[in-house]
């Protein structure tokens, strides 16, 4: 069902508060979420909310906390985020970097200890917006089988890209899996076959069944090639940021582990004009002329912008049941020691 995009942001934020987030830490998480289901992904939008509050109230996850900070070089932050929201951790170590890369050119987080980022584009976007060039990785539990592989091993490990332009960024946010793991729960709950060669089942075997396959693994992207690229993400991640390997990352798709993986934001200051020959290539690229049948050339990111702009003004969908869910949430008892 439609519903308006204020009324289901102030539903989600209502139902971390009864779970014992503080309002501005609600809203950070509760605005994130919604900005997902605006850009037309709501797979990562408020279907995580009920696993969110879930966590929080299992003890996994600790919403007030945001993150201890330490300068372990010029330019290389680290971060301990205390088992803390990960929209809330995330945006208060960006903007720590942006302070420091103004001085020096280039600065790097590495994060660890935090819940669920979410959609990575928002971080990335929102630096470029700011003037910086943006790399955000993260990694995911072992949901991607290798390639030729039978088992889920690898992450899904998404990356986001984002560069200054004119009158907006050129925004990437891509999954090293040909699908999210989100997206296969999305289509279960709506009973949707998944499309050929998108995932395995328990046992191995091709399926098109988003149930059998939430408990199999995804394909990675572009065979041999994607699942290099996943597997380079997950190690540079892991590396850097000291967090689990493999099948020993756990906290983002259960209710009762503590997080494990790890994030890294990256960002680096733009050579003076540059913004603009970016502005006019970009321009240059979506005015190709498409090849017969083929639909108009864009950019990554133009879609999910023009998904925004639409579900602002018209509202979001969100399924009956869930809805239902979020607001019997909202309105059980405040956690001890919280006020209404």
């Amino acid at each position: 069902m439609r519903r308006d995009v204020s009324d289901a942001k102030a539903l989600a934020a209502a139902a971390l508060q009864r779970a014992g987030v503080d309002a501005e830490h609600a809203d950070t998480q509760a605005t994130h979420l919604i900005d997902a289901e605006l850009r037309g992904h709501p797979s990562h939008g408020l279907l995580r909310l009920p696993r969110i509050i879930a966590r929080i109230r299992n003890g996994v996850s600790a919403p007030n906390e945001t993150g201890t900070h330490t300068w372990v070089a010029d330019a290389l932050l680290q971060v301990d985020g205390q088992d803390g929201l990960g929209p809330v951790v995330g945006y208060r170590a960006l903007d720590t970097l942006e302070q420091r890369v103004a001085r020096t050119g280039i600065a790097a987080a590495v994060i660890s200890r935090t819940n669920h980022l979410g959609m990575l584009a928002q971080y990335a976007e929102r630096s470029a917006q700011h003037g910086w060039v943006a790399i955000a990785l993260t990694t995911s539990e072992a949901l991607v089988h290798p390639w030729g592989g039978r088992r889920a091993l690898i992450g899904t490990n998404p990356v986001a890209a984002a560069v200054p332009a004119l009158p907006k960024p050129f925004v990437l946010d891509m999954a090293t899996g040909l699908i999210s793991m989100g997206k296969v729960h999305a289509y279960a709950a709506a009973g949707r076959p998944l499309e050929p060669g998108w995932a395995v089942d328990a046992a191995g075997e091709p399926t098109t069944d988003a149930a059998a396959a939430s408990t199999g693994a995804i394909a990675p992207f572009g065979g041999p090639k994607g699942y290099a690229l996943g597997l380079a993400f997950e190690l540079i991640v892991a590396s850097l940021t000291d967090t689990a390997l493999g099948t020993d990352v756990a906290g983002t798709l259960d209710d009762d582990r503590f997080a494990t993986k790890g994030d890294v934001f990256i960002l680096a200051t733009p050579q003076p004009g540059t913004t603009e020959r970016v502005s006019a290539y970009l321009d240059l690229l979506r005015a190709e002329k498409p090849q017969p049948g083929m639909p108009p050339v864009t950019i990554p990111g133009d879609r999910a912008r023009s998904s925004h702009a639409t579900r602002l003004a018209d509202g979001i969908d969100v399924d009956d049941g869930l809805w239902e869910q979020l607001t019997h949430l909202a309105a059980l008892p405040l956690t001890k020691g919280q006020s209404s």
